[in-house]
Order: structure tokens, then sequence, then C-alpha cells
């Protein structure tokens, strides 16, 4: 089976929970590689951006009114994704650390870790 076929295969079969904290953790992984000393600048703006990206999207998913999760869900999901937005600017500025950022996705996947 090609890798694409695989992929195919499980985008069908995946639970969306399962995506979402597949993808975290994909982001996740690349700010913890850009923590490293000897990273690249363009490679740790580029995991910044990446993860910026995730929230946006998700924010923009909570924004959208056939979004069944539950309104507070949303608005909170929707504050995180300001924060993160606002904290990666920081970072990428003036050298603030990624910790918080990377701790904000650990929480959020071991949430749709117990939700699952």
């Amino acid at each position: 089976m090609t890798h694409k076929a695989y992929q195919s295969a499980q985008a069908i079969t995946e639970d969306p929970r399962a995506t979402e904290y597949r993808l975290f953790g994909q982001v996740t992984g690349a700010l913890i590689d850009a923590q490293k000393s000897e990273m690249a600048v363009g490679s740790r703006a580029e995991a910044i951006d990446w993860n910026r990206k995730l929230w946006r999207t998700l924010a923009s998913d909570c924004l959208d009114d056939r979004n069944q999760l539950p309104p507070q869900v949303r608005a909170q999901i929707v504050s995180l994704s300001l924060w993160v937005s606002k904290y990666s600017k920081q970072v990428t500025r003036k050298g603030a650390p990624l910790a918080p950022l990377i701790e904000i996705n650990r929480n959020i996947m071991q949430g749709l870790q117990g939700a699952a």
C-alpha cells in the first residue's frame, strides 16, 4: 500500500478527535524542536507560525454557527487562540520562551485524549 493510499484510508477511518490530537502532537513536536538552540531561526519561525495557524483555524471553526461545541467551550478556544497569537509575537520579536505555547498544546492534547 502506498503512503498516499494509507493516508487516505486513515483520513476516512480516523475519529476527528484523534485527528486533532495527532495534529496537535505534530505541531507541539515542532515547537519542542524549536526550543533547541541549534535550530535555524527560519525553522523556529515556521514552527511558531504553524502553531499560530492551527489555533487560528480552531478559532475560525469555533466562530462558525454550525460548530456543535457548547458556546462556553467555543469562546474559551477563541480566547486561547487570541492569546497564542499575541504571545507568539512576543516569542518571535522579543525572544520569550516557547514553554507556555507547548504547555497549552499539551493541555489540549490531554483533554482530547481524555474525551476520546
